[in-house]
């Protein structure tokens, strides 16, 4: 003879709502937070919000297999929001494999790690844009504060950065003239030119290196090439270059 369960005591067990209850307690279980005890289209809850589905919800409240852990309003509705309780455990462990609630718990899991890849890259994206916007930001700073202190802005030659002062372009295209005749499978980076750039005039900075860039771009001198990953990928974002509505990363030359 199988003698009743304490948990279940009193709980009839062939009425419609119990696969009801059975489904909503197994997606509970995996959700110790609680989910909404009914929902809609958008946010689906543990019920359905007809009247069979508001029957079982009222059943697991009056029978504390359910426990209310609080209330969240949407428009003009007021939503409860249930997680379950020690009774609902047990009524759940007597009535259902254990291996369906050990699924549960794993889509939950599996559900839970897209999720956070999901929020890692969202965020990884916006540190790179978050990235080029300081270095930009701090390019157009470093000419405002140029042309403040020396006046309007003096056109700069072909062979000279913003101040008049560096003479590193020609460098730069000798250096992309032997990359290119090195055959190399693609274009040299940004920040391996400023480097080379750098060499030839120590106190060149980001931005005059960026200004020179645009102008030889300008006289049809160099090519600027796109970056095309994911902006979170980019290895050293303060040397990307704004061009247009695009991030340049790499260069070659124009023939």
């Amino acid at each position: 003879m199988r003698f009743p369960h304490p948990a279940t005591e009193g709980l009839p067990m062939t009425d419609k709502s119990t696969p009801l209850v059975l489904e909503a307690l197994g997606r509970a279980v995996a959700e110790p937070a609680g989910l909404p005890l009914h929902g809609g289209k958008a946010a689906p809850g543990l019920f359905a919000a007809n009247a069979l589905g508001k029957q079982a919800a009222q059943r697991c409240k009056d029978d504390g297999l359910l426990r209310v852990v609080r209330t969240e309003t949407r428009g003009k509705a007021t939503l409860e929001v249930c997680a379950i309780t020690e009774k609902g455990m047990a009524y759940l462990m007597n009535q259902v494999s254990p291996k369906q609630v050990l699924e549960n718990f794993v889509r939950a899991l599996e559900s839970r790690q897209d999720q956070t890849a999901q929020l890692l890259d969202s965020a990884r994206q916006m540190q790179a844009g978050l990235d080029v916007l300081k270095a930009t930001a701090e390019r157009v700073l470093q000419q405002v504060s140029h042309a403040s202190g020396n006046g309007a802005a003096k056109p700069a030659g072909p062979g000279h950065s913003a101040n008049g002062s560096e003479t590193w372009t020609a460098e730069v295209l000798s250096y992309l003239a032997r990359w290119q005749a090195s055959g190399a499978s693609e274009d040299c980076s940004l920040p391996d030119l400023y480097r080379v750039a750098k060499q030839a005039s120590p106190q060149l900075s980001i931005g005059h290196f960026h200004d020179g860039l645009r102008r030889l771009h300008d006289q049809e001198r160099v090519y600027l090439h796109p970056w095309t990953g994911p902006l979170y990928d980019i290895p050293e974002p303060p040397y990307a270059l704004l061009v247009g509505h695009e991030i340049a990363y790499y260069a070659s030359l124009r023939k």
